[in-house]
């Protein structure tokens, strides 16, 4: 057996998201329960999978990183997916707009946008996506086990709290 002490005992939910998806923005819900359950005892992870038919999808991704550099990454993430309807509308102007909104450095979202300097972030997390089989979003990952939110999100956070749980009890089991 390896030696785990080394690897951190806080289990990663990556959830792979798509910030002009109205699932996705139901899902919001679920996490902020989950945040609040465990706090830091859970690392929940942004993965980036902008779908083809959502126009703005992918700027969205690379603005999420720009937040994500400039420290308010949920935040910012939570704003956009709020307004889904107008970024369908608004596109790019709206996600500059809402880093405004949060007093975020606006203009180095405009310029993140233009120089494209987050690309191979969104780029490598929608490979890495397609990899392990992730079709639509919402999808989480947890525990090596992936649940699907797309479809339906009917239980999930149960299902999620469930691997959690028992993921942090063999954590806490002496070795």
């Amino acid at each position: 057996m390896s030696d785990s002490s080394s690897v951190s005992a806080v289990p990663v939910l990556d959830v792979w998201c798509e910030l002009q998806c109205p699932d996705c923005r139901t899902a919001l819900d679920d996490l902020r329960a989950l945040r609040s359950r465990y706090g830091d005892r859970l690392e929940l992870r942004l993965r980036h999978f902008p779908l083809e038919k959502h126009k703005h999808a992918f700027a969205a991704a690379q603005a999420a990183e720009e937040a994500a550099e400039q420290g308010r990454l949920w935040p910012y993430v939570e704003a956009v997916l709020g307004r889904v309807e107008e970024l369908d509308r608004k596109g790019e102007p709206l996600l500059v707009e809402v880093a405004r909104e949060l007093g975020l450095d606006a203009e180095e979202f405009d310029t993140a946008l233009v120089d494209g300097r987050h690309i191979l972030i969104v780029d490598a997390d929608q490979a890495e996506g397609k990899a392990i089989g992730v079709t639509g979003t919402p999808t989480y990952v947890v525990g090596g086990e992936r649940l699907d939110g797309g479809k339906s999100q009917e239980g999930l956070r149960a299902r999620i709290e469930e691997i959690v749980d028992r993921l942090l009890a063999e954590a806490e089991r002496p070795r």
